[in-house]
Parts: C-alpha cells; sequence; structure tokens
C-alpha cells in the first residue's frame, strides 16, 4: 500500500495542471520524493523538547493516527538555475513556484485526505487543521504547532542544514508537504548518522556556502537567524517585487541555490553516509 500512496502523490504532481507555470513553460516541481513515518515513533514526542510543547503529535493532530505520509517537491532545474543569478531578491520564477507551488501543495494536501478518506480510512493535513498555529516568540523563535520539515526528517527524508533547511535526496530547493492518517504503513527508515548530517558544515567543517548566499546575514556559523530571515521572505522581499512579478509572496531560495546542497546531498571530503 505504501508504493500505491507514493504513486498516487507522484501522478497528482504530474497531472495536476496546478503544477504548471502560467506560460506553459513548465512544471513548478519534479517527481516527489514520498516517505512514512510511523504516527508513535517517539520522535514525535520528542519534538515537544526540541521545538516546544505546543508542537502537536500525530495522535493529537487525529484520532488512531497510524502514519505520517510527507512529500517533498524538488524545484525544477530551470527555476534553479534563475535564482543562482540573484544575489538580493529571488527570480521572478522562483517567485511564482513559491506562490502558485504553494497552491499544488495545498491541493495535493487535500487531495491525498480525499483519497485516503474514499480507502476508508481518516486522515487530515496538519496545516488545515482546526489545531494549527504559529507563534512569533518562542525558545526557537518563530515556529507552529507542526513543521513539515521536521516530519520530513521524521520520516527519512533528510536532515538539517546550516540554514535550517533541510537536505534530501534531492536537494534543499523544494516545498515539503505532510498528512495523518489511520492507515498503518511501514516507516520509512531513518539512514543519516545525526540529525544534521546531510550538510556539509555539520558533517565535516567545510562549505558555509549558504553563508554567503543570504542578503540580509541571516545565516552563519551559529547558525538560522529566524526574525532576519522572515522580515526578508514576508517582509520588503514581497514588497518590492509583489507586484511586478504578480504574486503574492516572493520567498527567497538565495541559500538553497548555487550552494553544494542545491540538488542533491553533497559528497563532501567524506561520504553521506560515513560516520
Amino acid at each position: 500500500m505504501d508504493e500505491t500512496i507514493s504513486a498516487e502523490v507522484g501522478r497528482f504532481v504530474a497531472e495536476s495542471p496546478d503544477n504548471r507555470f502560467p506560460d506553459g513553460s513548465g512544471p513548478y516541481f519534479d517527481q516527489p520524493l514520498v516517505g512514512f513515518a510511523a504516527a508513535g515513533d517517539p520522535l514525535f514526542t520528542e519534538y515537544k523538547r526540541i521545538i516546544g510543547e505546543f508542537h502537536l503529535t500525530p495522535a493529537e493532530l487525529l484520532e488512531g493516527a497510524a502514519t505520517v505520509i510527507v512529500w517533498v517537491l524538488p524545484v525544477t532545474e530551470s527555476t534553479r538555475v534563475s535564482n543562482r543569478l540573484e544575489t538580493t531578491w529571488p527570480s521572478r520564477s522562483w517567485a511564482l513556484t513559491r506562490t502558485h507551488g504553494e497552491t499544488l501543495n495545498g491541493a495535493l494536501r487535500r487531495h491525498l485526505v480525499a483519497y485516503l478518506e474514499g480507502l476508508g480510512h481518516r486522515a487530515v493535513a496538519p496545516q488545515y487543521s482546526p489545531a494549527w498555529r504559529e507563534f512569533s516568540d518562542t525558545p526557537v523563535g518563530i515556529a507552529s504547532t507542526w513543521s513539515e520539515r521536521h516530519a520530513a526528517y521524521a520520516a527519512g527524508l533528510g536532515t538539517f542544514s546550516l540554514s535550517d533547511g533541510l537536505i534530501t535526496g534531492r536537494g534543499i530547493a523544494h516545498r515539503v508537504g505532510s498528512v495523518v492518517t489511520t492507515l498503518a504503513l511501514p516507516a520509512t527508515p531513518r539512514t543519516a548518522r545525526t540529525y544534521r548530517h546531510n550538510c556539509l558544515w555539520y558533517r565535516e567543517g567545510t562549505c558555509g556556502v549558504c553563508i554567503g548566499r543570504c542578503p540580509v546575514g541571516a545565516i552563519t556559523f551559529a547558525g538560522h537567524d529566524k526574525a532576519r530571515c522572515r522580515e526578508l521572505v514576508y517582509g520588503s522581499a514581497p514588497a518590492l517585487l509583489a507586484e511586478r512579478y504578480g504574486v503574492s509572496h516572493t520567498g527567497c531560495g538565495l541559500c538553497q541555490t548555487r550552494v553544494p546542497c542545491e540538488a542533491g546531498v553533497p559528497r563532501g571530503k567524506k561520504p553521506a553516509g560515513s560516520p
């Protein structure tokens, strides 16, 4: 059944008219990655310590929860190339992907919930749950009651970076979505040695290219300044570009392009699977 679910996610992304640039030049996203986490995985309880007590477990989102289904939507190469050329603001293609690509992501959440319900299972998209909340001031900065990236880590799809992004087998340039369901599916193994293993800086003390890519200095070797990043992504960038690009959100993504982890797990001096 896990292969059936993965195939349905892939089919929806490939066939949805929402996954097309307005000019018909191509899709926003390539073939998705799909992973599964057991709803009872102790990691979800541990997130209450790591992120905050406000972060919900799958069982708190859905009674009888058995599985968290997570997908990663890799940004296409043409869009990544356009963003590589930028140094201050996101490219138009990146901004269109941020706004319209997230519309696709939302449609996929709703579709998968309906698909699972059609099979006789209950399901909920955490982002659309009445319990979903966002908080601007927590011990870890801006956070919400459900983190798609942390769900993706739990589902074995990647590990975290210096910039707080998730480096997957298809890189760090992507969107993430998830659905919690009562359907029991086998969990995807987490094979990385640590939760930051795919990042060259954390793995072997090299790289840090994303630091120089950030136009507002929100990334340092000490980590990621969420507030400074958010002011750019939701403040100055859309204020300047939204009307010009014809979108409500622009994103940024400079730290996700023209970096070694843009489209895959970087090899570095040590292979990604080494200690």
